[in-house]
């Protein structure tokens, strides 16, 4: 699977998970990407975008 925005390059941060006691522990924060038609360089292909770049209308939908 993919790990970064085919169109703004959001990837993966590490960072650190705070238990109730203020333990932490690390882990990785994932964007959230669907894979959708997009048109990329004047192509229709599919691609992995984040929800952001979906509700912003930054990934370009193919019209019929």
């Amino acid at each position: 699977m993919a790990f970064k925005c085919s169109i703004c390059a959001k990837g993966p941060v590490s960072g650190k998970s705070y238990s109730h006691s203020n333990r932490a522990s690390k882990r990785i924060f994932r964007p959230n990407l669907q894979r959708q038609k997009v048109v990329l360089a004047g192509r229709t292909r599919m691609a992995y975008v984040c929800t952001d770049c979906i509700k912003s209308g930054r990934a370009i939908r193919p019209t019929r």
